[in-house]
């Protein structure tokens, strides 16, 4: 082994850069948690209808959609991270989408009596 190829052997494959956000972005995600959390409650005490169908649930997922992906983004700093790390987060939610879809399509064409 040459001493070119030993020191590139010895070198770490990858070079770990860790981004901190500031207080301020800290802050102000944790606020917009904060409300969001306070829209889910008072979306959970309303009948909302449109046409008969409820849409409580439809709205309750939308807003904890957001909040998952708030935390995700900055908390866990997938926002900073690498190609591979966002690669793999986008597909684990697919993979969660598929087997919501898969879920509901079970459900959905059961005969309930």
């Amino acid at each position: 082994m040459t001493a070119h190829q030993q020191t590139e052997h010895q070198q770490p494959h990858h070079e770990s850069v860790h981004h901190i956000g500031s207080l301020f972005t800290y802050a102000l995600i944790f606020g917009a948690l904060l409300i969001g959390t306070g829209l889910t409650v008072w979306a959970a005490f309303q009948n909302i209808e449109v046409g008969g169908i409820s849409l409580n649930a439809p709205i309750a997922l939308i807003i904890a959609t957001v909040k998952a992906t708030l935390v995700v983004l900055y908390f866990m700093h997938v926002k900073d991270s690498s190609r591979l790390t966002k690669i793999t987060v986008i597909s684990g939610v697919f993979w969660l989408g598929i087997l919501l879809t898969l879920t509901m399509t079970d459900f959905l064409t059961r005969a309930w009596h």
